[in-house]
């Protein structure tokens, strides 16, 4: 709900405060008095455009500013909430709008900057206006569909079927993101399992490339060692070298004995110096022989096959050679293996689990068509309801040749959305035998206001709360009598579903009012300005008296307007 408007400096006004209160407000006075300088304040407000000449003579800027009391379940708190603003939905909402002589123009939303497009938007949802020039709410068509629901009770349906869509649209996800998976995974497949052939001939063993590098040194070094093991026991000359060492043991002993045979004493210097040098030939013959047996046990030890080192050096390099292919170190080759085949394993499972997704995909969008469907039907109940309901509103109004018709299109095959597959349109046609267009194909513009009204009024009947204000502008325009006095009617059933303000020169309209503002302008052309007079009792009904009979107000005028304020 609009609670009040504060406009400083524009055109005709130097100060203005107002305040609106719920049910139907009208403005009347005089042509010129600048009662559309109010509503172009209310529309600049909500984003309209702005020119530098709306500044007041004199004044280096002009400001507006609308304060709004939005129902708690308005679009307009996720709207804000969506562009960034923190706004508490127990708090006023404020709008203000300040306009500079070079035609600089500034928005803000309780006090915070925001861009004009967003302001804009935010007064869309805040406010519709309905006039002679210009009709805006109504002629959007995305929001036919929702006025179509509200008339037509269909809340919880809308909510099974936004309930299905959502989840139609989660498991789809799902269900896309396991074919991409599972498209990567056939790509892959074949090398997964080439590569596991690979790991499964070279059977890579844990902590295997220290083993292999250590016995690879071994081996490197045992054959030079065992060639120079060969070399030191042919130095010792195999045993010929033991036989000369007897045969000089032997020759040592015939010479011991033949000094004896002599009679050479026993303890005579040469037996002693033959005795010893037997005694060290013996001894080195005894070693000799140790020393050959040692020689051959040392290379006993070193047995081992011719190609032993070849194929230790292949098995390294074939490891490495995996390593560096799989990109994984040599002691993970046994669990790179053990995770290619879980892989191989997962992509098995894979399958079933794209063929549960789909199988979900397909069951949810099966209950998301069949709520659709239900929300077809409802919609096209109300829009026949809705449809008749408008139509008994155009005599009365003057629009008895104007037909009218509420558009749900279904598209076959359609993937819909979270409110259901239908297109919804307002159209009409104001001339026998014309096809039925868009609302806004009316030329018209008193027409089309009156035709907003017959719509507006046929929906306040079911559309009760969290609408949007609702501005007439000069709606009765160029009628009079019983049409005027029809659509005073509307105003007033109208006012009690949404909140109305209306500018009219209608006395039949007026008198409906629940509360009653005269726009006037004071002061001679240089000085003159545009202020508003509050009218209530004796002061309302002279006004209405006025609007009935003109400058000279006659007796007959004010029963007539008491008439009217009491029909």
């Amino acid at each position: 709900m609009l609670i009040g408007l504060a406009i400083r400096d524009l055109v005709l006004i130097e100060g203005l405060d107002l305040s609106f209160g719920p049910g139907l407000t009208v403005l009347t006075g005089e042509t010129g008095a600048g009662k559309s300088i109010i509503l172009g304040a209310l529309g600049l407000a909500v984003g309209a455009r702005a020119e530098p000449s709306m500044v007041r003579r004199g004044a280096a800027q002009a400001s507006t500013s609308a304060v709004f009391a939005p129902e708690t379940n308005r679009v307009v708190w996720p709207f804000l909430e969506a562009s960034g603003l923190a706004c508490p939905v127990d708090e006023d909402l404020v709008l203000r709008r300040t306009i500079g002589t070079d035609g600089r123009s500034r928005a803000f939303v309780n006090d915070e900057a925001v861009s004009i497009g967003l302001m804009r938007n935010l007064g869309a949802l805040l406010i519709e206006v309905h006039g002679q020039h210009q009709t805006v709410g109504l002629l959007d068509a995305r929001g036919h569909r929702a006025l179509l629901d509200a008339y037509a009770g269909s809340a919880d349906a809308l909510g099974d079927c936004a309930g299905h869509w959502s989840r139609w649209r989660s498991a789809a996800e799902a269900a896309s993101r396991l074919s991409a998976d599972h498209e990567r995974a056939a790509a892959e497949r074949g090398e997964l399992l080439d590569r596991l052939a690979d790991l499964d001939r070279l059977a890579p063993r844990a902590d295997e490339e220290g083993g292999l590098a250590e016995e690879r040194r071994l081996l490197g070094s045992a054959e030079k060692t065992l060639a120079d093991i060969a070399a030191a026991r042919e130095h010792l000359g195999g045993d010929n070298l033991t036989g000369r060492a007897a045969q000089a043991l032997r020759a040592l002993e015939r010479a011991r004995d033949r000094l004896g045979s002599a009679g050479a004493a026993q303890d005579s210097a040469p037996v002693r110096r033959i005795v010893a040098a037997c005694e060290a030939a013996d001894r080195a013959l005894v070693e000799l022989s140790e020393t050959a047996a040692a020689i051959d046990a040392a290379a006993a030890q070193f047995s081992f096959e011719p190609d032993h080192l070849e194929r230790t050096e292949e098995r390294l390099f074939a490891l490495r050679a995996m390593s560096r292919k799989l990109g994984v170190p040599v002691a993970e080759l046994p669990e790179e293996r053990t995770r290619i085949a879980q892989r191989l394993l997962a992509m098995e499972g894979a399958d079933t689990e794209l063929a549960g997704a789909e199988a979900e995909v397909l069951a949810v969008r099966k209950a998301y068509d069949s709520s659709a469907v239900v929300l077809t039907a409802l919609r096209v109940g109300a829009a026949v309801r809705l449809t008749a309901a408008v139509l008994a509103e155009f005599p009365p109004l003057k629009l008895d040749k104007a037909r009218f018709r509420v558009n749900v299109a279904t598209e076959p095959g359609a993937t819909g959305g979270p409110f259901g597959a239908d297109r919804v349109e307002f159209e009409i046609s104001t001339l026998t035998g014309a096809p039925f267009a868009p609302l806004g194909a009316i030329a018209s513009g008193g027409e089309l206001a009156r035709l907003a009204l017959a719509i507006k009024a046929s929906l306040a009947s079911r559309v009760t709360g969290a609408q949007p204000v609702l501005i007439f502008d000069e709606v009765d325009q160029g009628v009079g009598g019983a049409v005027a006095d029809a659509v005073g009617v509307r105003l007033r059933r109208l006012a009690y579903a949404a909140q109305v303000l209306v500018v009219t020169h209608s006395p039949q309209v007026a008198a409906r009012a629940d509360a009653h503002w005269r726009v006037g302008r004071v002061g001679d052309k240089a000085t003159a300005r545009t202020e508003v007079e509050v009218l209530e009792g004796q002061a309302r009904e002279e006004e209405i008296a006025r609007m009935l009979s003109g400058a000279r107000i006659s007796d007959a005028a004010r029963a007539a307007a008491r008439a009217l304020m009491h029909a």
